[in-house]
């Protein structure tokens, strides 16, 4: 008899999570598990992209209120709900905390619950997939909870009570790398137990095949060295320092160097504006969102991450697919993704520590050879990996 899965997530806008679970969900086992897609949002261009394996629940409509502004979610009637987010504006506010977006997020779920209707059935096993794990914690019956973390813990500010409260609900925490789980532990030691490593599954056939389907404008027709980046235009992903790093080198004298950006987010405006400071508009360009990101990045001569944090960046191993030289910076997990000098390089965190990496990888074609190779002789295939997923208790 088959087991009763549910999966849930916000979404399926172009990201490295939305991605992962694609992933995950074009290889499920569903012979012997029946799966439950629950999206808050039935959103985003990966939409497209879902397996015929698991069944789409009917969205619902308070749920997907937490990515709508707040007077949206006035005009759609659902006062308790901006009451609750307005509420946790407030005392995220009152937290003194630098960056108030994570504890924002939580107090929003915690006063929101008692307005959330709860899932429908119960399950043999519940997957939240997605931070905040409210959902899957309050309003799920299940057997077995299973909370997934993507990001490094140790670099984000949460309410630490708050987040134990709702861990305690879980039977068991993924990690998508060791440096990952690592990271988080540090953070929570009481957890340690229930915490495994389950990295991102890879298909590295899909991704080959979706780099050869259309011609990556106007990469194609620039023939200058090309850095590409693929990922979220925020504070985590580093783009601000990406372009300061390329007036560093354009600077040195490298004039003939492009650096072009897949993906989109809050911090746009502040990166064009940065770009046009710098004088980089011929330079660094933002294509925006592409659902099929992988031409770009098949384009590129070295691929860059200028994260500030990573859990383990899917857009990095996609690169190495694809034979890619890759550069990252050196975030806490970075090393858990690429081993130095070998399938990739690892520089210095800040504007400067970038911009001699990629001065490194501009002028030492013999380096940017050999870490292709490495890359194309590696066998990225990891489906695997799932049956952690599938033995966990």
């Amino acid at each position: 008899m088959k087991k009763n899965v549910l999966i849930a997530s916000f979404d399926l806008e172009v990201g490295g999570v939305e991605r992962s679970l694609i992933s995950m969900l074009r290889n499920y086992d569903y012979d012997q598990y029946e799966v439950d897609l629950k999206l808050f949002s039935h959103t985003g261009d990966f939409m497209d992209l879902l397996p015929p394996g698991p069944g789409l629940l009917t969205e619902c409509p308070k749920y997907k209120t937490f990515r709508l502004s707040i007077a949206e979610t006035v005009k759609r009637g659902s006062f308790a709900l901006a009451a609750a987010r307005l509420r946790a504006r407030y005392k995220a506010a009152r937290s003194g905390a630098e960056e108030t977006g994570y504890r924002q997020m939580q107090y929003m779920w915690q006063y929101a619950l008692p307005h959330l209707p709860e899932a429908r059935k119960p399950y043999d096993i519940a997957i939240s997939y997605l931070w905040p794990h409210d959902f899957v914690a309050y309003k799920v019956t299940a057997k077995t909870k299973i909370a997934w973390i993507h990001t490094d813990y140790s670099t984000v500010d949460t309410d630490v009570e708050r987040d134990l409260k709702t861990w305690s609900a879980f039977d068991a925490i993924i990690a998508v790398s060791d440096q990952c789980r690592k990271a988080f532990l540090k953070k929570y030691p009481i957890l340690k137990k229930k915490v495994h490593v389950v990295e991102n599954i890879t298909s590295p056939d899909m991704v080959r095949t979706l780099a050869s389907e259309e011609e990556p404008e106007p990469l194609n027709r620039d023939h200058r060295f090309k850095f590409v980046t693929v990922g979220r235009l925020s504070h985590a992903k580093g783009i601000d320092q990406a372009v300061e790093a390329l007036k560093l080198l354009v600077d040195k004298g490298y004039s003939d160097a492009a650096w072009y950006v897949v993906g989109y987010g809050g911090d746009e405006a502040a990166i064009r504006e940065a770009v046009a400071s710098y004088g980089l508009e011929d330079h660094f360009f933002l294509l925006g969102k592409k659902t099929n990101p992988y031409p770009y990045m098949k384009a590129a001569d070295v691929y860059v991450q200028p994260s500030r944090y990573e859990g383990k960046a899917v857009t990095v191993g996609e690169a190495q697919i694809l034979g890619k030289p890759v550069l990252i910076t050196n975030y806490p997990t970075a090393r858990s993704q690429v081993k130095d000098g070998v399938d990739g390089l690892i520089c210095s965190q800040g504007p400067k520590g970038i911009a001699d990496g990629l001065e490194v990888m501009l002028t030492n074609e013999r380096l940017r050879q050999k870490l292709s190779a490495n890359c194309l002789e590696t066998d990225y295939r990891n489906h695997d990996e799932l049956l952690k997923l599938y033995t966990l208790p």
